[in-house]
């Protein structure tokens, strides 16, 4: 970094903390203020929070809702125009926000960090978690996202759902099934839940089991995607106690388990990948004062995956790959409102550790095996303090400031590991620390049918564990071994938002576009003179940071009813991505135009929709390969049956009716897509 850049870094750094500083000043001064100078704030402005928010379909309206009620919780984030998702297989599939994959984002279940333990990244947080027992997932884009830690994408968080305290007790549940002819995949579930004025529990259990699936109908080649199978059961438990008024207590806990795994899309399966994540939470709710909330969360989670070619009948070089991740934290939140300003802070603080090994079996037994260290026992520390202040001017016109900082340390653990990466590195220390910011201001604007907010923001990360210290890991889209650099600067991004919303009778249309330039852009670069460690690898990439990468999103999404039983939606999305030294990034997704026609009356919900692309902008550097356009129908209908005072939720459709074949831009190693698909889900609702 030159030292023009280098300064720059340093006064946004300071402009950071004073602004952190400034905004939870605000919050002290507003704890004090007496009652009278509170004034209630009437919410008269449309929405426009820093965040996008995907509601997922519940056990009790699931007939509301045109969607699998049983489907995926990657199929519904794949629904939001600022999310894409990497497909290696039928399951687990990684979320790119705004085009950018899960190293430059923070994704967090419940407000909890969370580390894959998988050095391919086999087992993203969003795989452990099922649309059953999750209520929605709140997006937030660019440097807004960084309440839990440094991005440069954003955030996803991704809230369970959970009953709450009521006045009258009440229990309920439900049961569910589902079928999808494809891959022969069974899905059964089971739900419960209770509430009263001071107990409330959830708990849901969901079982996922399939076979290989098949892609769609292609003359002359067989239609079966090997190694595609999997096994899942997923068990989410809540309970909340209230230890008196404005005082609650909750406990939660998330066992899930995945076997057999099969990903098609990489030269190894998974035999094995669970999770144990755990919290406690206290919230105190003050009966007078501008504080509204103050809630504390201390939280652990456990992962464990492991990677194996047990399976495949041919392979030049058996490898086993156990990885495993830890991780124990925490988060302390308040909110408050004082006059014009609503202010939220966040101080969290989490340690992570990461260990990643492979072991390499020759097929000669004479030959000895190999190890070492991908993950070379990393420990991550992260401490920060955020605030957000949200200032209503008047009805039609508001301001939301955001900042953060916060202290990022790696430390290596295995001085095996150490002195394997000083053969690039001589002389490695064992830590490094980093500090990183982010701030922002977004300015929302009512007038007439327009709505219309600006956003800019600056925003740092760290490497992740892999292209900090990552050795020799096989990126199977490029086929390249890629090599860490723990030397490696921030990476930082200046981001720029834009969105228009216009609303007139049963017409609503939304205009969205953002726009990172983002600099010391970190990706793989070949390095001839190395000899890669997989012998079918094309050679060895190191993590490297080319001077800036930009990087553009833009989409238009269109509502129109145009009666009271038939409603029209239609959105279309773009995404560009460069470096400076003219390197395309990886992973862009092209244009992309959805469109859904959908008739409700009475117990019936029936959608009809089409989802096409054009071609990709394929990044031959990374191994891409140019995939030609797609036009995929779809088709659904569902129907609510009242039995007594439970109902029966009934939903049939098939994806993919033409059963074309066809990849898209984001399917791993160029894996085809599902084809035709006939499902039947069932929902009973006590």
């Amino acid at each position: 970094m030159g030292m023009h850049q280098a300064v720059t870094a340093m006064n946004l750094r300071h402009l950071v903390l004073s602004l952190v500083l400034l905004m939870a000043g605000n919050l002290l001064v507003a704890q004090s203020l007496p009652d009278s100078v509170v004034e209630p704030q009437l919410d008269t402005l449309p929405p426009q929070e820093l965040e996008n928010v995907v509601i997922l379909p519940t056990g009790q309206a699931c007939h509301a809702h045109g969607d699998k009620p049983l489907g995926s919780l990657d199929s519904y984030l794949a629904g939001s125009n600022s999310v894409n998702m990497i497909r290696r297989g039928c399951y687990a599939w990684e979320p790119m926000l705004n085009g950018m994959a899960t190293e430059r984002s923070v994704i967090t279940v419940d407000g909890m960090r969370i580390y894959g333990a998988c050095t391919d990244k086999m087992d993203p947080v969003t795989s452990y978690v099922e649309t059953s027992n999750l209520s929605r997932a709140r997006i937030k884009s660019g440097a807004s996202g960084g309440e839990h830690g440094g991005t440069i994408a954003g955030s996803i968080d991704l809230e369970r759902r959970r009953s709450g305290f009521k006045p009258q007790r009440s229990f309920g549940g439900s049961a569910s099934a589902g079928f999808e002819a494809n891959n022969s995949q069974r899905i059964l579930g089971a739900a419960a839940h209770y509430s009263g004025p001071s107990f409330y529990s959830d708990l849901d259990f969901t079982f996922r089991g399939a076979s290989n699936y098949n892609a769609g109908h292609r003359s002359g080649s067989s239609s079966e995607v090997d190694y595609s199978q999997f096994t899942k059961y997923n068990l989410s438990a809540i309970a909340g106690y209230k230890l008196g008024k404005g005082n609650e207590l909750e406990a939660s806990l998330i066992l899930d388990k995945a076997t057999d795994v099969g990903y098609p899309g990489l030269p190894m399966d998974v035999s094995l990948a669970q999770a144990i994540i755990g919290s406690v939470q206290y919230r105190h709710l003050p009966r007078n004062g501008p504080i509204s909330l103050w809630e504390t969360k201390a939280y652990y989670n456990t992962i464990t995956h492991v990677m194996d070619d047990s399976q495949r009948p041919v392979v030049p070089l058996r490898m086993d790959m156990p990885g495993w991740s830890t991780t124990q934290g925490f988060y302390a939140k308040a909110y408050a409102s004082s006059g014009k300003h609503n202010i939220k802070t966040t101080w969290s603080g989490h340690r992570n550790n990461s260990l990643a090994e492979m072991t390499m079996h020759p097929n000669n037994p004479a030959e000895p095996t190999m190890f070492m260290l991908t993950w070379p026992d990393v420990t991550t520390l992260y401490n920060g303090l955020n605030a957000e202040d949200r200032i209503r001017f008047n009805p039609k016109l508001d301001l939301t400031l955001h900042a953060g900082l916060g202290l990022h340390e790696n430390t290596i653990g295995s001085e095996f590991g150490r002195r394997s990466l000083e053969l690039f590195y001589v002389d490695l220390p064992s830590s490094k620390q980093r500090l990183l910011a982010n701030a922002g201001a977004s300015l929302a604007h009512h007038r007439g049918r327009f709505t219309n907010r600006l956003g800019l923001g600056f925003s740092e990360r760290a490497p992740s564990v892999s292209e900090g210290y990552g050795f020799y890991l096989l990126n199977a889209n490029d086929n390249f071994d890629y090599v860490g650099d723990p030397n490696m600067r921030d990476e930082s991004s200046f981001s720029t938002e834009f969105s228009s919303t216009y609303k007139h009778g049963k017409l609503q249309l939304e205009w969205t576009a953002a726009y990172f330039h983002i600099v010391d852009y970190i990706v793989g670069k070949p390095k001839p003179g190395l000899l890669p460690m997989n012998i079918t690898a094309a050679g060895v990439k190191v993590y490297e940071q080319i001077p800036y990468a930009t990087l553009l999103n833009t989409g238009l999404g269109a509502e129109y009813s145009i009666s009271q039983i038939w409603q029209l939606f239609g959105d279309a999305s773009y995404r560009y991505g460069q470096g400076s030294d003219g390197t395309r990034l990886p992973l862009i997704q092209p244009l992309q135009l959805r469109t859904r026609l959908r008739y409700v009356k009475k117990q019936y919900v029936a959608e009809a929709s089409v989802v096409s692309s054009t071609r990709n902008r394929n990044s031959a550097e990374f191994g891409e390969t140019s995939k030609p356009g797609y036009v995929i129908g779809n088709l659904s209908v569902s129907r609510e049956f009242a039995l007594k005072k439970h109902k029966l939720t009934v939903n049939l459709g098939v994806d993919n009716i033409t059963d074309q074949y066809y990849t898209t831009f984001s399917d791993w190693f160029g894996i085809p897509s599902m084809g035709r698909n006939i499902y039947s889900h069932v929902v009973f609702t006590l």
